[in-house]
């Protein structure tokens, strides 16, 4: 009977760990405060968001792949790593960014930087859920 239920507790405990980087994925900081971690989930919320409202108010682009441009898959992949924000942005505002405007480098860095953190922001709580890390 223990092996049953260790089996048992090591599914759950995958499952619970898929739970908490899908949620850390969608929703910037819904990962960490599922695992329990309020205050961190909330400063981490708060700085993904600022950095892609930063960079929205930049017009920067919310990359999008072309075709031949290989190197946009890479970006778009960034740029999807902040979430559903990102398709709201792109598929309800139908925002892609304007090349014309002063800050439409800075604010494509910023787009990309917060969907980077938020990929990383998901280690971390892969790290939380597995025990790694407190």
């Amino acid at each position: 009977m223990t092996e049953l239920s260790e089996e048992i507790g090591a599914r759950a405990h995958a499952g619970g760990l898929v739970r908490a980087a899908l949620f850390a994925w969608a929703v910037p900081g819904a990962g960490h405060i599922y695992l329990g971690k309020k205050r961190r989930g909330a400063v981490f919320a708060t700085l993904v968001l600022a950095a892609l409202w930063i960079g929205w108010s930049l017009d920067g682009n919310l990359y999008a792949v072309v075709t031949n441009r290989p190197l946009t898959l890479l970006a778009t992949l960034a740029s999807m790593g902040v979430g559903l924000p990102y398709f709201g942005l792109r598929y309800l505002l139908g925002y892609a960014g304007e090349i014309t405007a002063p800050g439409y480098e800075y604010g494509s860095a910023f787009i990309l930087t917060a969907g980077l953190m938020n990929l990383l922001l998901v280690l971390d709580c892969c790290d939380l859920a597995s025990g790694h890390k407190e």
